[in-house]
């Protein structure tokens, strides 16, 4: 029959893998399982990972410096901004940058490498012709960023002129709907945040050569980063793969089969998955990390994934009315033994790092919760921990008590950027 599109038949899995063995590739991909590549440093993550997503709650410190630090252990926070950043003074020339920052799971910082692969989201922004906001004049409003742009350097919002009218802060000025149009569209890039302020610049002039480009086809884009998140996830399945970067389904079905992932069947997963044969010829093996994990870490924000993975439900609390709040208002869960085996809400009180709410699922988690707040503790500069609420009296008790110990509580040995 012609006009009926045939379904074509599931690709036959190479191989099946048990419900262990996925978790632990999934590991060793997001760098969790053996020796952390240190000379890589806080770079090699973000190549590694493909994108880190930014976010606005900082707690212990913010998302995108802890995913690094659940990887490295104690990397000095000035070290992280500076790996993520072109760390180029006022005035000066910019720096070859490293990274920018633009939509793909989130808002996240993706490897300077990648700008050419997000040229068919660039294009559909442009196709759309306007984000939420919409300008009362593109044409000159986005001229005169760039003109201003062009003559003075790279800006913030405010040397722009300003990013709100004086209302709520989704009332944007002119200026501030016109440059993040023109970051949407790739006219402009952010290549660099000082004390969380973007900066922003020509494309131009901040992309290097080589890589300034839209010439990748849609299908092109698509297919490399679908293989990205197949490696940087070891196992997944279309689902797992289209949340990574945020494509639609269809995207993903349409180039799966030339990214070079292959097909296989996991264990208690109702969906068929695909895996990096690189990572299934090289059985994971290693230390596991023990470490609090950023709600937003890609180990975790694909909620569906990690229940599954995991058999850990998570959801961040932050924008959950406090009454109706279970586990906290930023709840990280704990990695330890490569399980989620417990979760704290902290926060810092002076030099006391501070556990509001915690919960273990078993007194096998309370000597890694010790160790990993202990941890975290020395990394933003407490030198105490204190246990408000704990789910389980007899645990917290443990808890307290293995606090107290300071034999298996040592921070890890800083590592270089």
């Amino acid at each position: 029959m012609t006009g009926v599109t045939q379904r074509q038949p599931a690709p036959r899995p190479v191989t099946d893998l048990s419900a262990d063995d996925a978790r632990r590739l999934a590991l060793r991909a997001q760098g969790l399982l053996g020796a952390p590549d240190r000379r890589a440093g806080v770079r090699g993550v973000l190549r590694h990972l493909g994108a880190v997503q930014l976010d606005t709650i900082s707690v212990l410190a913010r998302s995108h410096e802890l995913v690094p630090y659940a990887r490295l252990g104690a990397v000095g926070r000035p070290a992280v901004e500076g790996a993520y950043w072109s760390a180029t003074p006022e005035g000066a020339s910019p720096a070859r940058p490293h990274s920018f920052e633009y939509w793909s799971h989130a808002a996240c910082i993706l490897p300077i490498e990648e700008w050419p692969l997000f040229a068919f989201r660039r294009r559909a922004r442009r196709a759309k012709g306007h984000r939420w906001h919409v300008m009362k004049d593109s044409a000159r409003s986005c001229a005169a960023v760039l003109d201003r742009l062009r003559a003075d350097g790279p800006l913030t919002t405010s040397q722009l002129g300003g990013g709100r009218n004086g209302g709520e802060w989704w009332d944007w000025s002119e200026t501030k709907i016109a440059v993040e149009w023109l970051l949407d569209t790739g006219d402009v890039v952010c290549t660099e945040r000082r004390g969380w302020k973007r900066i922003y610049d020509l494309a131009e002039r901040a992309v290097p050569g080589p890589l300034l480009h839209d010439d990748l086809d849609d299908a092109a884009c698509t297919r490399r980063l679908v293989a990205q998140a197949g490696g940087a996830m070891g196992v997944a399945t279309r689902a797992d793969l289209a949340d990574y970067h945020r494509l639609k389904a269809e995207q993903v079905d349409a180039v799966i089969e030339d990214t070079g992932l292959v097909p296989v069947t996991v264990e208690g997963w109702a969906k068929l998955a695909w895996a990096d044969p690189a990572a299934l010829a090289d059985p994971p093996r290693g230390r596991h990390r023990t470490t609090l994990l950023s709600p937003f870490d890609s180990l975790i924000w694909d909620r569906p994934r990690t229940e599954r993975i995991f058999g850990f439900t998570h959801r961040l609390e932050a924008y959950v009315p406090k009454p109706q709040r279970i586990h906290g208002y930023f709840a990280m869960p704990l990695l330890a033994g490569g399980k989620l085996v417990g979760r704290v809400d902290p926060a810092r009180e002076g030099r006391t790092l501070v556990a509001r709410q915690l919960s273990l699922q078993s007194p096998k988690a309370v000597r890694p919760m010790a160790r990993a707040l202990h941890e975290a503790a020395a990394w933003v500069d407490c030198d105490a921990v204190r246990v408000e609420r704990c789910d389980d009296p007899q645990l917290a008790a443990a808890l307290r008590a293995e606090l107290t110990r300071t034999d298996d509580a040592r921070p890890a040995e800083d590592a270089t950027a």
